[in-house]
């Protein structure tokens, strides 16, 4: 868990067009489409939607030196020149090098043993509502195809090109991995499938192994082969899905476009997905593949349930137990190890047996270390969410804790938890309530993206901030409601500062989520309507005259409806 940190706010709007990459970044890898020449200069995250301009409140934009997300689907950092090494007849000419010294190119025959699913790596074309985007894929078992979600998330349209073809297919979306930013897709033209053999799995590779990238990257149209070894294995941040699971590191270069490639061994299996990498003035060639282990989770789980579940977690905070005072006030015998509940949340199951300040000593078996590792590997440790990550919703676990000196085991069920401010919204469209020109909307993880650009951490609201980092839900439709902004008319002079400000009561009732304070106000028969936020504030509006400006507002900003259709129904 981070640290809350204060930070500051800004009522009036800036135009965040041109934010900057800053710090240490991790970036998605899908590439726009354009019709122009691409520039050599490094891209923002808002090149990949001409829609109208984010608006950026709060404090100016601080370079950070850990290593932060910005939205999915963004043009990652713009290649310059491509390298020359290991290209086949690149002409060079070395001065004072003799041939015996200067290595004979690899033939074709050599490049197509390393990676000879070559041909079943195909290009993804997504239409989206307001721009297009380029990606990669591939083929696996089954008629069907993986890539990435952030690839085809709010697709409207995809389509499909395999390498050496001229024709697109129309590909359909069976299912979107929002945590594990993996889409399924198949193809209902039987021509696509003709001549293409599927890509085969490899196992997890190990630290040092070679790996090779293939994919449709930015600065080309043709297919693309990098190469590199993996440097690092542990739980990853994955940027799109704002959660933690099993990734690997690799110093491969993964630029734009890279998105939903897979990743080889040396003998020609697929070991991952490339799916994001790191850009940072002092890091070089560092990218991120989604491992076996997550594909074959994401894979089964759509087998099994025919549709996407997700990764299941457990709800709850905790504690190292290194510190041997700690340990001993805790009960804990010198041999046993574990760590301590800190809180759970009020919506997880497991809230009904375990309790704050048990010590979960092992969870399946697996005996759970004081830093919260597990044992992984030879020589290798990992978070113990991985073996929580490993489950699919709705199976069960058996937990051994400590309480109070006794040793207690329990079964609990897992699923997916609710949180007040969600990750992410399933790529639904938001949702939304107009009145006298306030819009009320819940806030997620993309929204503050999209308000706060990539830096959203150090820009939104403190109190906000404080709740995504602290609050926890204390029922299942709980929202965080808040002002997102008021459109200015007569009928709310004085409250055109007001922005992204929590809506705590209506009226003197409490305001638990966004349906309910549509319906408190539709219902409203009072003389006044007064909605009370955060920071001490107050609106109060002449309820008729308030319901009668709405329609007016509504038609001079081209809005067609007071609400969102999920408040409708």
């Amino acid at each position: 868990m981070k640290p809350s940190q204060k930070r500051g706010r800004k009522h009036k709007r800036q135009d965040a067009s041109s934010a900057e990459n800053a710090g240490g970044e991790v970036k998605d890898a899908s590439a726009n489409e354009s019709p122009l020449p691409l520039s050599p200069e490094p891209a923002s995250a808002s090149e990949t939607n001409p829609s109208p301009s984010r608006r950026n409140r709060g404090r100016g934009k601080k370079r950070r030196l850990n290593n932060q997300s910005e939205p999915s689907g963004g043009i990652g950092q713009r290649s310059s020149l491509p390298h020359q090494n290991g290209d086949c007849n690149n002409g060079l000419i070395v001065s004072g090098a003799t041939s015996e010294s200067i290595p004979a190119a690899p033939s074709w025959e050599t490049v197509s043993k390393v990676v000879p699913s070559m041909d079943a790596v195909v290009k993804v074309f997504c239409r989206k509502r307001q721009y297009s985007s380029g990606s990669s894929g591939f083929i696996i078992g089954g008629r069907r195809v993986l890539t990435n979600a952030h690839s085809v998330e709010h697709h409207t349209q995809v389509k499909l090109k395999k390498r050496g073809s001229d024709t697109k297919y129309l590909a359909t979306v069976l299912a979107i991995g929002t945590e594990c930013d993996i889409a399924l897709l198949t193809v209902n033209d039987d021509e696509f499938w003709e001549g293409v053999s599927p890509v085969e799995f490899g196992d997890l590779p190990a630290l040092q192994d070679a790996v090779t990238v293939v994919g449709y990257p930015i600065g080309g149209d043709t297919i693309s082969v990098t190469s590199g070894v993996v440097s690092r294995m542990e739980i990853l941040s994955y940027v799109h899905g704002s959660t933690e699971l099993l990734g690997l590191q690799i110093d491969a270069a993964i630029n734009s476009g890279n998105s939903g490639g897979p990743a080889f061994n040396d003998k020609g299996r697929c070991v991952g997905i490339a799916f994001q990498s790191l850009k940072h003035e002092d890091a070089e060639n560092i990218g991120y593949v989604i491992p076996t282990p997550v594909i074959g989770h994401f894979i089964q789980d759509y087998e099994k349930h025919n549709k996407y579940t997700g990764f299941p977690v457990i709800g709850i905070e905790w504690q190292k137990m290194e510190n041997p005072d700690l340990r001993k006030k805790m009960g804990m015998e010198s041999h046993q190890k574990g760590v301590r509940i800190r809180r759970i949340e009020p919506t997880a199951p497991e809230s009904q047996v375990l309790k704050p300040s048990d010590i979960i000593l092992s969870f399946d078996g697996v005996n759970i270390a004081n830093d919260g590792t597990v044992p992984f590997r030879h020589g290798e440790r990992i978070g113990f969410s991985y073996l929580i990550s490993q489950k699919y919703t709705g199976d069960s676990a058996r937990v051994k804790i400590l309480r109070n000196k006794e040793i207690l085991e329990f079964n609990i069920k897992l699923a997916i938890h609710k949180k007040l401010i969600p990750g992410h919204i399933g790529g639904k469209p938001p949702s939304y309530f107009i009145v006298a020109g306030f819009v009320f909307t819940t806030v997620s993880v993309p929204y503050l993206r999209s308000e706060y650009g990539k830096e959203y951490e150090f820009d939104a609201p403190v109190k906000l901030l404080d709740k995504h980092l602290h609050a926890m839900a204390q029922s299942v439709d709980e929202q965080l409601v808040v002002v997102s902004q008021v459109l200015v008319s007569d009928i709310n002079i004085g409250y055109e500062e007001i922005v992204n400000t929590q809506v705590l009561a209506f009226n003197g009732k409490p305001v638990k989520n966004l349906k309910c304070l549509a319906e408190m106000v539709e219902n409203c028969d009072d003389e006044y309507m007064e909605f009370s936020l955060d920071y001490d504030q107050i609106v109060v509006l002449q309820t008729k005259t308030a319901k009668e400006a709405t329609l007016d507002i509504l038609t001079t900003h081209c809005i067609p409806s007071a609400m969102s259709d999920d408040l409708k129904n």
